[in-house]
């Protein structure tokens, strides 16, 4: 009989397409993802993994137990769901994912709740960026996504998934004390920014493209000075008279002194969501989950 927990392990390599980046999404190290491999090669009397430069590449025989990995981790998950249904209650495992404002002004006080309320069930988070979470759901790796977007960037919908809103994010403008458009004689719109030194997350995340498409469409091209992926050192920044932000309410925390905190018209939303697959619509842990983030995430 084959491993499960070795399967899902050569099913993660493949997915990921290296051995560190399977341990990242299953929370092990990649050292153990090696073993449970070299384990499974040892049951199954077949290589599985061959070296292609400083990576590794799966064999045919590997790509065949994939395809059936698939196959068994779905049915594993459906007896679960069964089971979880069949109590009533919320038990077993459930992951969740979160961006990392979420992960910090949302899911604290969510998965206390949860906790203190259903002490069978065994909670697990991992912080990742939203454009990589659904993702996540999509290919059983979390159970749960907390995520967002865009006006512009909408929210990816693959098949099989279902999401539901949580709410909205509303972003204000960060500048330094003494910056000129500190200055509150009339409300600050889209088009006073064109001159302004940003501090802004990296190329490729959410925050960062639609800074782009949004500051382009009002004429503006934006000076990016500086690009950040931790809020706090954003703050920092700013603080430092660098540069100037647009930064979520949702787990900024106090901001400190030498950082004037102006609304921007009209003000940039971001859209909270959960995505959940399809097929465990009916586990108690997910609707009891989606339930509570919905009411914390109330204004």
């Amino acid at each position: 009989m084959l491993d499960l927990a070795r399967l899902r392990a050569l099913h993660a390599v493949g997915t990921h397409g290296s051995v560190g980046a399977a341990a990242e999404a299953l929370g092990f190290t990649p050292s153990a993802i090696s073993q449970q491999v070299a384990k499974l090669e040892r049951e199954t009397g077949t290589t599985l993994l061959e070296r292609r430069g400083r990576g590794v590449a799966l064999t045919d025989a590997a790509l065949m137990l994939v395809r059936a990995a698939e196959q068994m981790l779905s049915l594993a998950e459906q007896a679960e769901i069964a089971l979880e249904e069949r109590r009533g209650r919320p038990a077993g495992r459930l992951t969740v994912a979160a961006f990392p404002s979420a992960a910090r002004g949302l899911l604290p006080g969510v998965l206390a709740r949860i906790a203190a309320e259903h002490p069978q069930l065994d909670l697990r988070m991992t912080e990742v960026d939203p454009h990589l979470s659904v993702g996540m759901v999509a290919r059983g790796e979390v159970d749960l996504a907390v995520t967002h977007d865009w006006d512009t960037v909408p929210l990816p919908s693959p098949e099989g998934l279902r999401r539901t809103p949580l709410g909205e994010d509303v972003c204000d403008m960060l500048l330094p004390e003494g910056h000129p458009l500190t200055e509150p004689d009339r409300p600050l719109v889209r088009e006073d920014l064109g001159a302004a030194r940003w501090v802004c997350q990296p190329p490729g995340s959410v925050c960062h493209g639609w800074l782009l498409s949004t500051l382009r469409a009002a004429g503006q091209e934006p000076d990016i000075g500086f690009h950040v992926g931790e809020y706090q050192t954003q703050v920092a920044l700013v603080a430092a008279g660098l540069g100037v932000a647009l930064l979520p309410r949702l787990g900024r925390g106090v901001l400190p002194e030498g950082v004037v905190l102006r609304p921007l018209t009209p003000a940039p939303v971001r859209r909270l969501y959960a995505v959940w697959r399809g097929e465990a619509s009916r586990r108690p842990a997910i609707v009891e989950a989606v339930e509570v983030l919905r009411e914390a995430a109330r204004p």
